[in-house]
């Protein structure tokens, strides 16, 4: 399966066929985060959302395009929701730390479910995985300018590197516990919340040579 085809859906002007459009997006979400991809099927997404098979296709087109169009209206969500979380309780260094890793680990465990699917399906299907990986470039970009602030403060030649590795840290914990759950490779229970305050912990350290509060 193939995500390629562009985008190009043809704009819902009315407020009836604009309804319909969520209704369509909404079903499709519903079914691919109950049995992933092989359950989205357009004829079962037409019959989830209540509409005629051929208001999927006028809308969407095939399997593929619709599949795209569920990834892209993830990825809007996705990211809305990280620049509404990245909302820090102070203008402290430390605080920026904390806001920025917690606004991050918490979007990731909203988008769980939906976030596993297209990462498995990515393994796979290079057009998921590159616009995959477009997305997450754009929310590496975000994190950075929110911690621009704490740039001067890192004490070494160059603070971007460090900025980024540590977004990589927590890109990658956060893809591997979606995937694979917190027991893949640790016998240890940890919730969402202990693992993010931990990442809190570390990136502080690695950044401003603190743990801070």
């Amino acid at each position: 399966m193939s995500t390629e085809p562009s985008l190009d859906l043809p704009p819902a002007q009315q407020a009836r066929s604009r309804l319909t459009q969520m209704r369509i997006l909404e079903a499709g979400t519903a079914l691919l985060e109950e049995g992933g991809t092989e359950a989205l099927t357009v004829a079962a997404v037409a019959s989830r959302a209540g509409v005629s098979v051929g208001s999927v296709y006028r809308r969407f087109g095939d399997k593929d395009r619709l599949l795209a169009a569920l990834q892209h209206d993830m990825i809007e969500q996705f990211n809305a929701d990280i620049v509404r979380r990245f909302a820090p309780l102070s203008t402290e260094p430390a605080e920026l730390i904390a806001s920025a890793v917690t606004g991050l680990t918490d979007t990731y465990q909203a988008h769980e479910r939906l976030m596993r699917v297209f990462l498995a399906a990515g393994a796979t299907d290079p057009a998921v995985a590159r616009v995959g990986s477009e997305a997450a470039v754009d929310a590496g970009r975000e994190f950075r300018r929110f911690l621009e602030p704490v740039l001067p403060l890192i004490d070494t030649p160059d603070p971007e590197v460090r900025l980024d590795v540590v977004y990589r840290l927590i890109y990658g914990t956060c893809q591997n516990r979606v995937l694979y759950g917190d027991l893949f490779e640790s016998d240890r229970p940890m919730t969402w919340r202990q693992l993010t305050d931990e990442l809190v912990s570390v990136a502080r350290v690695y950044l401003l040579g603190t743990p801070g509060t």
